[in-house]
């Protein structure tokens, strides 16, 4: 890995979405630092990579602080940053759940991101360059019985926009990309435990697919490169057209085309 490559951060690159995007951005040509609290795993993620690994816990701000200026220090200018840190929930009625629970997901999923953000983003105004994907998610922009995850992410989508506003005069972007049901170990977990529906979600999502944690990697990828250069502030979906279509089950659910006007679909 030569030192003259842009340095990118993602937190939570031990695993799931964070780990594709810190192979992508790799490949891409990035010099990722793969900050997570499971150093072993995250070790083992940057040496894939050709990376770096650090040791981060978001939801202790004077550490992430310390971290940032450190690798600020020892390993280069921080060009990019992708938060990905986060966890989920048990899809509880809201007087089922633990208000020890609901403060850690915010804690790790919108704070955290917040933190991080703030820390990171010194050095980039000062320097007038640098770019920050925010991993947000469907659940921030619809109803579901997430009453903690859902409204974190609906958080950091604000969140974004804020900041985006903010900075975007020194040079600064700031973008989210909200994954749909991605299929990432998490997810599977869920799923195994009874508490997802593969089939509910692949009836209201047009490309009938679940999303692979590759492909958001990839929509990460695009907001922090040049091709992206006028673009800030924005919630970019990667849902396989979830959001679209979950609403039509009032009409009967999304249609199983078979030919429209003549056309084979």
């Amino acid at each position: 890995m030569t030192k003259d490559r842009d340095i990118v951060v993602i937190t939570g690159g031990a695993s799931g979405i964070g780990a594709s995007c810190a192979v992508s951005l790799a490949r891409d040509g990035w010099q990722v630092v793969i900050a997570d609290r499971d150093i072993d795993r995250a070790r083992k993620i940057a040496t894939e990579a050709g990376g770096h690994a650090v040791e981060l816990d978001v939801a202790d701000a004077a550490g992430v602080n310390r971290v940032a200026a450190w690798i600020e220090r020892s390993i280069g200018p921080v060009v990019g940053l992708v938060n990905s840190a986060g966890i989920t929930q048990r899809p509880l009625p809201p007087h089922e759940l633990d208000m020890a629970d609901w403060d850690l997901v915010h804690t790790i999923d919108f704070r955290g991101s917040y933190v991080s953000a703030l820390a990171f983003a010194k050095a980039m105004l000062v320097r007038r360059r640098g770019t920050i994907v925010n991993l947000s998610s469907v659940a921030g922009s619809r109803s579901m019985p997430l009453h903690a995850y859902a409204p974190a992410k609906a958080a950091v989508i604000s969140m974004t926009e804020c900041l985006a506003a903010e900075w975007g005069p020194a040079g600064v972007r700031v973008n989210a990309v909200a994954p749909g049901y991605t299929l990432t170990p998490m997810l599977q977990a869920a799923i195994d435990r009874g508490e997802r529906s593969v089939e509910g979600a692949l009836c209201n999502t047009p490309l009938r697919q679940l999303v692979s944690p590759e492909q958001v990697a990839d929509a990460v990828s695009f907001l922090l490169s040049a091709r992206a250069a006028a673009i800030t502030g924005v919630n970019l979906p990667v849902d396989g057209g979830w959001l679209v279509g979950a609403t039509w089950d009032m009409y009967g659910g999304l249609r199983n085309v078979a030919a429209v006007g003549g056309f084979m679909a």
